[in-house]
């Protein structure tokens, strides 16, 4: 079966609560804009997917997905065999040249996730069943806290706690003294709860390897991207010294680059997210190495709404996600394009059981959501 048409609908989700990532311009309301991709087969069937840009975390935008999508891949992608999903990223990678890894990679996931929708549809199996994985049907989640002071921090917890979360990851970098007073907070409040650290490339190698030891005496399970990604040396130190397992993120998009710093020693695990690798069939892969070479695979998002945020439950279930997952859309985003939204009972959500991503997608709702003037 061949690819007929590729659509694309920008929308925007309100937020709440305060998400640095969500800061827009002087001026601006802060938002969750995302590219929803409809792919149509010859025979007729419909694929949804979706991309999620967000400017301040990498280089991609809401106006360059959208442009990258109708300009330069869809027209190569019509005609294309819709099974062959190796073969399309090929067309894609060709279409949209690496720098130095995969080019556009959260653009290329909405239309990866569209096609992996499509052709479960088509085959009538849901990821598990076309991966041969029973997987897990909930996922606890983990609650993100990003206080801009100390005496937010308890309230904060409170909300996650209302909402039967046991687990909470805290944005960290780069003032140290806070970030210490606040993982000293958050374990005393939440003694029993996994304590993960994501500093998101916000300290210097030097401040990075003073407090990894101290924040492990406080609690702090995991240490998240603590450097810059491209600061490699810096990385090799720091998972040398030992006090804390080294997570990788922004610095991971393809297989290729997982494998290198896997042989360079820079790393002991990765916070996996399908947007962040071009999609679910990429981040499948890295997540095969990283279960292969004994290291850590811990389950993340970019704030991931719907489409995307399906992706990611169907993923980590599929491969028995052993941590938390920290795909925090759910307390952050309102206003959804499913028929049956996502909600989060006892800090848990369920894994969609049916064909393809497993969610049905409301293009009234879409219509309701279209940003119009772009």
């Amino acid at each position: 079966m061949k690819i007929a048409h590729i659509e694309c609908f920008p929308i925007r989700y309100p937020v709440m609560g305060r998400f640095k990532f969500f800061e827009g311009p002087a001026g601006s309301s802060p938002s969750r804009a995302s590219v929803v991709v409809k792919i149509t087969a010859d025979n007729g069937a419909v694929g949804w997917g979706q991309s999620v840009p967000v400017p301040k975390w990498s280089y991609e935008t809401l106006e360059t997905v959208q442009s990258t999508i109708i300009r330069h891949l869809a027209p190569e992608l019509r005609g294309c065999d819709l099974f062959d999903l190796d073969g399309i990223h090929a067309v894609m990678n060709r279409a949209i040249a690496p720098s130095f890894s995969t080019g556009q990679p959260i653009c290329k996931a909405g239309v990866d996730l569209a096609l992996f929708d499509l052709a479960g549809k088509i085959l009538k199996q849901s990821a598990g069943q076309r991966w041969g994985r029973e997987g897990r049907d909930r996922l606890p989640l983990s609650w993100t806290l990003n206080p801009g002071a100390i005496d937010e921090v308890e309230p904060l917890i409170a909300q996650g706690r209302e909402r039967g979360y046991r687990h909470f990851n805290v944005k960290v970098a780069p003032d140290p003294r806070f970030d210490l007073e606040l993982c000293r907070l958050v374990k005393r409040l939440v003694p029993d709860g996994f304590l993960w650290a994501d500093a998101n490339g916000g300290y210097d190698e030097e401040t990075a390897l003073a407090i990894a030891p101290r924040l492990a005496d406080m609690g702090v399970a995991v240490l998240e991207q603590p450097i810059p990604a491209n600061r490699l040396s810096g990385y090799r130190q720091l998972k040398k010294q030992a006090a804390l397992p080294i997570i990788m993120d922004e610095g991971v998009v393809s297989s290729v680059d997982l494998e290198e710093f896997i042989k360079l020693e820079l790393l002991d695990g990765v916070a996996m997210k399908p947007a962040r690798c071009g999609g679910i069939v990429e981040a499948r892969r890295q997540i095969e190495i990283l279960q292969r070479e004994g290291l850590m695979f811990l389950g993340s998002g970019l704030t991931d709404p719907d489409i995307s945020l399906a992706a990611s439950l169907a993923l980590y279930s599929a491969h028995d996600l052993k941590y938390p997952a920290a795909l925090n859309g759910p307390q952050f985003l309102q206003g959804s394009i499913l028929k049956s939204p996502f909600e989060v009972k006892d800090g848990e959500l369920s894994v969609p059981a049916g064909p393809g991503l497993g969610v049905e997608v409301d293009e009234a709702k879409i219509e309701e959501m279209l940003i119009k003037d772009l």
